[in-house]
Formats: C-alpha cells, sequence, structure tokens
C-alpha cells in the first residue's frame, strides 16, 4: 500500500493528513500555535513553530494510521500564502515572519506602485496590484525599518517552502505560492526579472521556482530521524493554501468553482488562461495545475468574523457547549437560525482586519449598521455569518463580470460543515452549491500532488477525477433569496460611505496609540 503525506502549515495550525493512493484518509491531525500581533494591524510567528507543528502531525498519523514508514511514497506541502521568513547566512531566522494579514506595509505598497509607474502598470506587468497582504511589500518593510536585519538576509521564503528547506535543505517554491509574491510573471511562470530591478531586490534572494507536480528535493537524513521516516522519500512543489484547496475540492477545470469559508474566505475559479481584472479587484495566479491559471478573491475575516464573536461575545455558548460536549458553533448558529433571512434590517461589515477583496483598504473596519432595540442574539450572529456571505459574493459577483462560467459552486471550510450557513451561502450566491466526499482541504489536496508527482496518476486532473465525487448538494430559497437580493446593495454602498472614515480613524489611532 502506498501512502502520501499531505502537510498544511495554516495561520492557526499544521494540519496533515495521509492518505492512501486510491483518495482514502488514513488519518489526520492537527497541532497549533500562537499568533503575535504586536501593533494594531500587525500579525507574525514563529516559523520554527511550524516545523514543531509538522514533526509531531507526521509522527502522530504515521501512529494513528499504524502507518509503516517505508509506505510513504511522497510528501506534499501546503501553507498560509504571502508569508515572508526571512534567513541569515547561516540559515536561520532573522525575525518572525511577516503574515498574510499584516497591514504595516502600506507605504511600501504605495512605494512599490510608483517605482513600478503606477497600479495599471503593475498590474500589467505582474497581473496584480501591490497589496499589503504580499510578500514583496514585506521585504521593502524590511529594507527600510529594520536595515540591520536586512544586510543579514540571504533568503527569502514563504511559510510552506520554509519547511521544505528543513524537510530536505533546499530552497525551493512553486507557482502558485509563489504568485502571491507580488514577484512573480504570472504569465512566464518566472520571477520577474524587471520588477525585481526595480525594486533592486536581488534575484539571489528568491528560491528557485518549480511547477506544483514537480519534485524539488528528498528527505534528507535529518529530517527522516525527527519524522520517523525513511530518508529520500520525495519532496514534491506543492501549493499556496488556496490553490492547494482547490485542488483538494477538485476545482481542476473551467467552470468549477469553489467557496471556501476559512479564517480568511476565498472565491477561486479555475482558468485555461490568463485573465486580469483590469481594476486589479480580484487576483490572479497561476494554478496548481501544470501550465494552467486562477482567478481568486478573498475577504480577509470571512470565519474570522465568527471566530471572533465566538471568542469576544461567545461565552455563554462556549461554556453550554463544554457541557454538552459539542462544538461552540452548533449552538451559536442554531442561534442566528432564529432570526429571520437578512436579520431584519442588522448588516455586519467583516472587515476586523482591514479588506482585500474587493476595496483592498487595510483601514477598512468592522461595523454592526442597523441596529434597533429589536435586535437581539440571533440577529446579532446571523448578521455576521450573513455580511462575511455578502462578501464572498463581491468576488463572485466580479468574477462573473469577467465571463468566467460558474456551473458549480463546491464550498469548503467551517462555512461548509454547517447546513444553515450552506444554505445562507446559496440564498446569497443565488446559486446550487455543493460539497465533496473530501473535508481536508489544503492538506488533502497536496497530498493528491505528492500522488500525481511520484506516479501514481498520470496527472493531478487525473487524480481529482478518480478520488473526489460530491457529498450534498443545496438549493436556494426563493424567498430568502429575494431578501438577499434587496439588501445585498446596501451592504456594499455602507462600505463606501465609511471609506474615508475608516482612513480617518486609522490616522487617529496611529497618532494616539
Amino acid at each position: 500500500m502506498s501512502v502520501y503525506l499531505g502537510i498544511d502549515i495554516g495561520t492557526s495550525g499544521t494540519k496533515t493528513v495521509a492518505m492512501r493512493e486510491d483518495g482514502t484518509i488514513l488519518a489526520s491531525s492537527t497541532f497549533e500555535y500562537p499568533l503575535e500581533c504586536p501593533r494594531p494591524g500587525w500579525s507574525q510567528q514563529n516559523p520554527d513553530d511550524w516545523w514543531e507543528a509538522s514533526v509531531k502531525g507526521v509522527r502522530a498519523v504515521l501512529k494513528a494510521g499504524q502507518i509503516k514508514p517505508n509506505s510513504v511514497k511522497g510528501i506534499g506541502l501546503s501553507g498560509q500564502m504571502h508569508g515572508s521568513v526571512f534567513l541569515d547566512r547561516s540559515h536561520r531566522v532573522i525575525r518572525p515572519a511577516l503574515l498574510w494579514n499584516d497591514q504595516r506595509t502600506v507605504a511600501e505598497c504605495e512605494q512599490i506602485e510608483s517605482k513600478a509607474g503606477g497600479r495599471k502598470k503593475l498590474i500589467r506587468m505582474v497581473a496584480n496590484p501591490a497589496l499589503t497582504g504580499f510578500t514583496a511589500p514585506k521585504i521593502l518593510w524590511l529594507r527600510n525599518n529594520e536595515p540591520r536585519n536586512y544586510e543579514k538576509l540571504s533568503q527569502i521564503l514563504l511559510p510552506k517552502d520554509y519547511v521544505r528547506f528543513k524537510l530536505t535543505g533546499e530552497f525551493a517554491t512553486e507557482v502558485s505560492d509563489a504568485s502571491g509574491t507580488l514577484l512573480l510573471d504570472i504569465k512566464r511562470r518566472k520571477w520577474s526579472k524587471r520588477l525585481l530591478s526595480l525594486l533592486e531586490i536581488e534575484t539571489n534572494l528568491l528560491p528557485t521556482v518549480y511547477e506544483s507536480e514537480d519534485v524539488t528535493g528528498v528527505l534528507n537524513s535529518s529530517a527522516a530521524g525527527e519524522l520517523g521516516l525513511p530518508a529520500g522519500v520525495p519532496v514534491v512543489g506543492g501549493g499556496g493554501d488556496q490553490a492547494a484547496g482547490a485542488i483538494g475540492n477538485g476545482i481542476v477545470k473551467k467552470g468549477v468553482v469553489s467557496a471556501t469559508m476559512g479564517t480568511s474566505g476565498v472565491v477561486f475559479a479555475h482558468s485555461d488562461e490568463v485573465q486580469i481584472d483590469p481594476e486589479g479587484r480580484v487576483h490572479t495566479f497561476c494554478h496548481a495545475v501544470r501550465g494552467k491559471w486562477h482567478v481568486m478573491g478573498c475577504v480577509l475575516s470571512a470565519g474570522g468574523s465568527l471566530q471572533w464573536y465566538r471568542n469576544q461575545l461567545g461565552e455563554a455558548e462556549v461554556r453550554a457547549a463544554k457541557r454538552k460536549k459539542i462544538d461552540p458553533y452548533e449552538l451559536i448558529t442554531a442561534q442566528a437560525a432564529q432570526a429571520p433571512a437578512g436579520s431584519e434590517g442588522l448588516i455586519f461589515l467583516p472587515y476586523l482586519t482591514g479588506e482585500r477583496t474587493p476595496h483592498a483598504d487595510p483601514h477598512a473596519r468592522g461595523a454592526w449598521i442597523g441596529l434597533s432595540l429589536r435586535h437581539g442574539r440571533s440577529h446579532l450572529i446571523r448578521s455576521v455569518i450573513e455580511g462575511a456571505t455578502y462578501a464572498m459574493r463581491d468576488s463572485l459577483e466580479i468574477i462573473q463580470q469577467m465571463n468566467i462560467p460558474v456551473r458549480q459552486i463546491r464550498l469548503s471550510g467551517g462555512g461548509a460543515r454547517s447546513s444553515f450557513w450552506r444554505q445562507v451561502q446559496a440564498d446569497i450566491y443565488g446559486k446550487k452549491v455543493c460539497t465533496i466526499n473530501a473535508e481536508q482541504g489544503p492538506a488533502y489536496g497536496v497530498a493528491l500532488l505528492a500522488a500525481a508527482g511520484t506516479g501514481a496518476y498520470k496527472n493531478v486532473v487525473q487524480a481529482c477525477q478518480k478520488t473526489i465525487t460530491l457529498a450534498t448538494e443545496t438549493t436556494p430559497d426563493r424567498k430568502a433569496k429575494a431578501v438577499y437580493n434587496r439588501f445585498y446593495p446596501l451592504y456594499g454602498n455602507m462600505y463606501r460611505s465609511l471609506k474615508n472614515d475608516f482612513a480617518a480613524l486609522a490616522t487617529a489611532v496611529n497618532e494616539v496609540y
């Protein structure tokens, strides 16, 4: 029996799955680690926490699945995109890694667009605008704000690629994750020499770029000893978490779209050619399918908004769930279901960490609008769920405006596990939604890439066709759909009305605190 491992280095924890060649999950594990927020809008982590969680995860699935180490034939890696691991000449971590949701690089984004000759020229060059979450502005931030650390710099890696280095000793990445650095020539699928020159970033600071199925190295003896595996196991390119999650959902052909409601929310569409939104509202990246691309909209606080509610306002539900030995989200969504569609005019803006699609505004903030004496806890919760889903619809609308077909929407993430939230998504999107037999997300996707890249399948498209099937379908409720179509435009207007106030508030916060 051949086994393939998928390791996904997430923001809250690292998930590891062990998959049999036919796609059956033998075991999975998750190990969490802390997130540092030293200042408002800053977000960073210790890269060695990712490695420790990866080691624990591999050992845990080998034990839980009673897997013989010699049966492991390949490893795939996924991870949170856009992060920055800075290594010195001894290959040691210089400082905590800046993450995808870190907002400290507003000035650097302006600097990049200026050096590129403007936003439109930058989009023509690398298919995307400069956003605070991307890696390129983080590199400039290090140079501008921590020059001594920049002088030590010898290598820049993305989160999953730091784990790859620990596994293999190789400095490597792959096209889907490299796309999120802002430094990749998306059309040619290689580093953009032109932009690197304009930004005065040396190419040798960046790793070698592979396709996602390609073998990028093999397990070295040191890492093999820590993991409990034999040396020499191939490690494939893998994918950024969104492309890997799309592989895990079978989004490998035109017309099939995924809506992933995790901490962040992503609407992801496969494309056989490069398709670019000239306004830069959605991202165009290389897909983890060889020679293909994808268009993606990202909501920074989708499921994260409901997580914030649980952590800050859901103490009663958390206590009750502990007594009943159930997930607190079951009680939270049950309360939400007691309020009517549209929450009787209460609208929540889910911009708790700024927003990416479609506003690209790091100053945007969360808000409840329309509160009245009539509104209670059920309305508050439902409006949070609806607000996050309205934000996802923003991305879906842009993708359809680009004439990308949307024939099927596959749901994943926390928003797919709740039947209530699946219904809300169907109603707000106005389309039938479905789930699939696999629920392991990016870790499953890179396990499939590992199987394809080491010869178990002809390619990853065949791997998905052989292993993934539909599980559930949810049809929009006609009355609820009509309600949401009435409120959705109002939701969009509220951001536009508050945009200048959000910027003024950010200035005041910076001056006072």
